[in-house]
């Protein structure tokens, strides 16, 4: 009892540390507690620690810090990598299933809510098959209580435990899940609803009471939405009178004691009227049939809601879902008739879709306070739950069947806001703004990521719109003047960027570049987005629209402005700035190496500022590859400028290897690789790289996934340009250490055999000879005991491999060392069964000819003697893997048609026919 009590003081001590803003508290702690969570023991003392320090601990933040690090421990082990060791003992597991529920449900609400995301996350593997006992235990607390704490927190488990049916792929084994779950789960769940519905009347007047109803009466409608997802269920379809009124019922039910003051957060009234549009909305998509008695009712509900519903910010996402169910109702044909009336779609105009198309004061606040958050809305496409992008896919929605009459009558609100703004633009430039998104709403028909518009409305003119009232904007000298109509008007050029003509987007670099220099984050940062995606527009001939000439003489301009905006604190870590310099850089190719001399001390000073506090993973990636690419363009035509990156950068790499930032470290070894690959040839590996060779063997680098790729790639170039070094380093036997780690992993075998490739392939046989036997062994064990088709195809290129650098008869000699005759099976299983697999381009081609040579270079083995009989199906094999689509085909049809014809010289010597 001793031993345990100390064991829970220990462990509430570095749960309190993990909670210090001081990293040199709070690192330590976190790592003492990622090496002890494998011990047996550890997440019940987690348990227990929420337990008996919620009961009244001196630290409130204790059980919730240890409740959310149970959570996590449970999401990152409890179905741990096919490769990685299992953390979590058997006897804990069953020890953690028996207790959590009944934790959960007598825990504080906060905790409640952490322990019921970890039983969703046990259930997401071990139910029902491995924990049959949990639908069972939670029905009957949810029919044996008249808790509502109690309730609520067997419903916000049952929400987290069935959320993944919203998205989950249709399979024979969800579906069985789905049935246990229904059967179980929906009558007690359908009684409770009519119960709570009574209660909510019954209570209305009571404040207290009414809150806690209406808490429980959302997470119904959510765990509702979940068990619908995938199909109608029987039991609710013979019951969808009783939700669909009752849905009527809170759609249309007002009490004051559930409104809040705030203007910000949505209270428990928004939250469950935003879950019922979303409700029927998936019933009017999914289940029309069913769900078309209602249809005309809910319509006219979610219509008064969007005419009664004030603009505050806590009602978007209820306005969005209600929205929504519009859109999804106006885009069947067969609801057609609900909008086939120019007085319904001009009201639809005027009362839904012009006004939350409108720039409300919210958005300008966001616009200027969290410009972050505001552009992550407007062109990342995470606006979903925004007004304007729910009007946008209605306005599409109603432009299927209604394209001519809502261009009519949008136009007629366009022209109108525009003259407004054009008789005062300082005071109505929201109006302009408006114009230019509803423009936006009725020509995009089809938009992506990667091309912007790619389908628009015929009947509006994209490229007149620009010329009337875009280019202005862009041309105006004051880039800060109405900062939002230049945000505007950039996205304008942005996402039509394949609809304006070419010369337009060339002349649109040059604006763009000023605009880099605007105060406003917004402004600058999606100059710098438009700029990066203008540099990627191709011609038909696919090379680039904007060449190297285009970009050169504004070249200068574009670097310093852009790393003049990430001086700016505001946009210390934009991602967009930064991959605007890496796409130019890449664009201007060795027209960027004069302005070297001002972009790297500006990348090194912030490469060491990222490294203390990585926290932007985009921006990192894009800083590291602009580092690279810098290096290629400096390096390509001048190999000795290899050493001054070494100069500036080995003390960067120093710290941020020894001060372990995890971030980078994948990205310190991917730049290694790329400079002592410039290195000149024959010149060995240097001295600072042969120091950390051994470093790099260590396994601990090893057991993170990510370092896994560049380590590889850095090995290899070690190996090419030191072969000599590698073998008298001694630790030829430490990579091979590696491989077998590697190649014991389903997702890191193929870097195995990249290893072991690059080892054969560069290495004097000599050096090899003690281990050949070994490796073989070592994968024909794996083979037998974990095979897979990635496994076996990577296997047929490293025989390839070795036959070409050993030769066929060595090959085969070694295949029948480890067992007499084993030639045949390796022959029979495995090259002529499994060789048609291989895909890859160049991968055919070294199996080609290491096939070809297996044929051709062994008459003793495979013409005459006791393997002659495969000789027909390999060559049959052989040329069944380079019969290979047309847009491959050019790159193997030359070895292919020699393999042919070497091939036919020896058909006769072995008596057969070549299909």
């Amino acid at each position: 009892m001793e031993n345990k009590e100390q064991a829970l003081q220990h462990l509430a001590t570095y749960i309190a540390q993990t909670l210090s803003p001081d990293p040199a508290v709070r690192k330590p702690a976190e790592k003492h507690l990622e090496s002890v969570e494998g011990n047996l023991n550890y997440p019940l003392l987690l348990l227990h620690l929420v337990n008996t320090q919620a009961s009244g601990g001196s630290d409130p933040a204790i059980p919730i810090a240890a409740a959310i690090a149970f959570k996590n421990f449970v999401r990152r082990n409890w179905s741990p990598d096919e490769d990685a060791p299992n953390k979590i003992h058997a006897t804990d597991r069953e020890a953690i299933k028996a207790q959590i529920v009944e934790l959960m449900l007598k825990s504080p609400e906060a905790i409640q809510r952490q322990l019921s995301d970890a039983i969703s996350a046990i259930g997401r593997y071990d139910f029902p098959q491995q924990w049959s006992s949990l639908m069972p235990t939670l029905v009957a607390k949810l029919g044996g209580t008249d808790d509502f704490h109690v309730i609520n927190g067997v419903l916000q488990t049952c929400h987290s435990l069935f959320k993944r049916y919203r998205h989950e792929f249709k399979s024979d084994k969800l579906w069985s899940e789905i049935k246990l779950v229904l059967d179980s789960f929906a009558a007690p769940l359908t009684q409770l609803f009519t119960t709570l519905m009574g209660l909510a009347k019954q209570h209305e007047g009571n404040k207290a009471a009414i809150t806690i109803i209406y808490s429980s009466i959302l997470l119904v409608a959510k765990i509702f939405y979940s068990l619908n997802s995938q199909e109608i269920p029987e039991f609710f379809e013979d019951n969808i009178k009783v939700w669909m009124p009752n849905f009527h019922i809170l759609l249309t039910t007002d009490n004051p004691l559930l409104k809040t003051g705030e203007d910000e957060e949505a209270g428990l009234l928004e939250q469950l009227r935003s879950q019922i549009c979303d409700n029927v909305g998936m019933y009017a998509r999914k289940y029309d049939e069913e769900f078309e008695e209602f249809l005309p009712i809910f319509v006219t509900d979610i219509w008064g809601l969007l005419v009664t519903t004030g603009a505050q910010t806590k009602y978007d996402m209820l306005v969005s879902n209600a929205i929504g169910f519009l859109a999804l109702v106006a885009e069947k044909d067969r609801n057609k008739a609900l909008f086939n009336n120019p007085e319904t779609m001009s009201g639809i105009c005027q009362k839904v879709i012009v006004p939350n198309m409108e720039f409300r004061d919210a958005d300008e606040e966001l616009f200027e306070d969290n410009p972050e958050e505001y552009i992550r809305r407007d062109i990342e496409g995470s606006d979903v739950d925004t007004r304007r992008r729910a009007v946008c896919d209605l306005v599409r929605a109603l432009s299927k069947n209604f394209e001519s009459e809502m261009t009519s009558i949008f136009g007629a609100y366009v022209q109108e806001m525009l003259v407004k703004y054009g008789q005062n633009a300082s005071q109505a430039w929201k109006s302009k703004d408006a114009a230019i998104y509803l423009v936006t709403s009725i020509v995009a028909k089809g938009q992506t990521e990667k091309d912007g518009v790619t389908k628009t409305n015929s009947l509006v003119s994209v490229v007149d719109f620009y010329n009337a009232h875009i280019l202005s904007e862009l041309l105006n000298p004051d880039v800060n003047q109405i900062p939002v109509l230049k945000a505007d008007s950039i996205k304008y050029l942005m996402i039509f960027r394949n609809q304006l003509p070419p010369q337009t987007m060339k002349e649109g670099i040059s604006h763009l570049v000023r605009f880099l220099g605007a105060e406003s984050t917004v402004v600058n940062s999606y100059a710098a987005s438009a700029i990066e995606k203008l540099l990627l527009l191709k011609q038909a001939d696919n090379s680039p629209l904007i060449q190297t000439g285009d970009l050169a003489p504004v070249g200068a301009t574009l670097i310093s402005g852009l790393f003049s905006v990430l001086s700016k604190p505001t946009s210390k870590e934009n991602e967009y700035v930064m991959k605007a310099i890496m796409r130019s850089t890449s664009a201007l190719g060795d027209g960027a190496a004069p302005f070297m001399g001002v972009m790297l001390p500006k990348l090194l000073e912030i490469l060491v500022g990222a490294a203390r506090n990585p926290s932007k993973p985009h921006f990192n990636h894009y800083m590291f590859e602009t580092l690279c690419l810098s290096i290629r363009i400096l390096c390509r035509k001048n190999p000795a400028a290899v050493e001054q990156f070494e100069v500036h950068l080995f003390p960067i790499f120093q710290g941020i290897l020894q001060g372990d930032v995890v971030e980078f470290i994948p990205y310190v070894f991917q730049v290694l690789a790329l400079m002592l690959d410039y290195h000149p040839a024959g010149s060995g590996v240097t001295e600072p790289y042969m120091f950390l060779f051994p470093c790099l063997l260590a396994p601990p680098l090893w057991e993170k996934n990510a370092n896994i790729p560049p380590l590889v790639q850095l090995l290899k170039i070690y190996v090419k340009k030191g072969v000599a070094q590698i073998v008298a380093s001694d630790k030829l036997g430490a990579m091979l250490g590696v491989f077998q780690k590697l190649i014991a992993s389903k997702s890191n075998d193929h870097e195995g055999f990249n290893l072991i490739r690059c080892l054969v392939d560069n290495l004097p046989p000599t050096a090899m000879e003690q281990y050949l036997k070994s490796i073989f062994l070592l994968l024909f064990q794996r083979l037998t005991s974990s095979k897979t088709v990635k496994f076996v195809k990577c296997l047929l290129v490293y025989f390839a491999t070795y036959i070409n650098r050993y030769g066929a008869e060595s090959f085969i000699a070694m295949i029948d060392s480890i067992e007499p005759n084993f030639m045949a099976k390796v022959l029979d299983r495995l090259f002529i069964a499994e060789m048609q697999k291989i895909g890859v381009p160049l991968e055919k081609r070294i199996v080609g000819v290491g096939v070809t040579k297996l044929l051709c270079e062994c008459p003793q083995s495979m013409l005459t003697g006791q393997y002659a009989m495969y000789w027909p199906p390999l060559l049959q094999a052989i040329i069944q893997m380079f019969e290979c689509p047309e847009d491959v085909a050019p790159l193997v049809a030359s070895i292919a048609q020699e393999a042919q014809n070497f091939l036919v010289k020896y058909a006769s010597v072995a008596n057969v026919q070549i299909v």
